[in-house]
């Protein structure tokens, strides 16, 4: 569902008719982010066929290498700079799923994979602080704009894994071990290619474990898409918090 009148009043009432990125005016009351801002969301270029990460000068790409086999591919539509940063923290932490349907329709410019549009769910504590999950915003945004089945409550997180700020790959991997487990019987179909969506990328440790459940489910194809991934940069050394 798209946020109601009531939803974006409130939106409205925290955020006032300015950009939230350079907090200049908008054009349309509903924006949120204004179109110069928009505009300078940096798309991926040419990376690693799996994972999309810049290749290193020499031998095959290590940011996908500890990933399991059944995660094939992961997609992500622009690197998360100023504006995608301050897009996915308004997104997370401002009361803002607008923003999802933004991010959502960013992400649908990259090619579509066929396959069962699944969010990375968020724990009970963190969805009731929010209101809402954003990866479920953005897939049903995505569903729409792509004609794809979304199926939102498939996934759901056995455990709350701790923040994952300051660990380094390694750990993260360890952290997000086990917080993932079917929610709801798939029935038939179960074979056919998923696409799990996520907000932000920065070592691939929560889509790697939401993508080891359906393994052992039984889905024998998973892909996923996100809007942000962390640069390269920040990867190594900031470890922001994503997934």
């Amino acid at each position: 569902m798209k946020p109601g009148p009531t939803l974006r009043a409130v939106e409205r009432f925290f955020l006032p008719n300015v950009c939230i990125v350079c907090e200049r005016s908008v054009q349309r009351p509903d924006d949120l982010v204004c179109d110069v801002c928009v505009s300078r969301l940096r798309p991926l270029e040419t990376g690693c066929g799996r994972c999309g990460h810049p290749m290193p000068p020499v031998g095959p790409c290590r940011f996908c290498a500890a990933w399991s086999p059944v995660l094939r591919s992961v997609a992500s539509a622009v690197w998360l700079g100023t504006e995608a940063r301050a897009i996915v923290h308004r997104l997370k932490y401002g009361h803002s799923p607008a923003l999802g349907i933004l991010a959502a329709r960013v992400i649908a410019r990259v090619t579509p994979h066929p396959g069962l549009l699944v969010p990375i769910p968020v724990s009970r504590r963190r969805f009731r602080r929010r209101g809402y999950n954003q990866a479920a915003v953005m897939a049903r945004e995505l569903g729409r704009a792509w004609k794809r089945p979304v199926a939102e409550n498939l996934l759901r997180r056995s455990r709350d894994a701790t923040s994952q700020t300051t660990l380094t790959p390694e750990a993260r991997l360890a952290n997000v071990a086990g917080a993932f487990a079917l929610a709801a019987e798939p029935g038939a179909g179960r074979c056919g290619p998923v696409i799990l969506v996520d907000d932000v990328l920065t070592t691939g440790a929560t889509l790697d474990a939401a993508a080891r459940v359906l393994a052992d489910a039984g889905w024998d194809e998973v892909r996923a898409v996100t809007f942000a991934r962390a640069l390269p940069y920040a990867t190594r050394v900031l470890g922001h918090q994503t997934c």
